[in-house]
């Protein structure tokens, strides 16, 4: 398994542009993706879930990645996250 964490600099948050975005990039790999804040974790692959966690400027967060392509996975959804997050 492959994790990183990443503090969201947006200052709206993860609202719902970015995180459609986020939902399509991680459709693209095998691997199980869930990204976890505090207590709560949402599959990265489902938008509701991702958008329940109630991500704002500042939050720091974990990403989980298990799976075939998980070194692939990681690698991209962190440069991901820096980019738009």
């Amino acid at each position: 398994m492959k994790s990183f964490k990443f503090t969201v600099k947006d200052p709206q948050g993860l609202h719902a542009r970015p995180a459609g975005v986020l939902v399509k990039a991680a459709k693209e790999f095998n691997s199980t993706i869930t990204v976890v804040k505090d207590e709560k974790e949402a599959d990265a692959k489902r938008v509701l879930n991702l958008m329940a966690l109630g991500i704002k400027c500042g939050t720091e967060i974990t990403v989980n990645v298990e799976g075939e392509d998980e070194e692939t996975a990681a690698e991209t959804l962190e440069k991901f996250f820096n980019e738009n997050l």
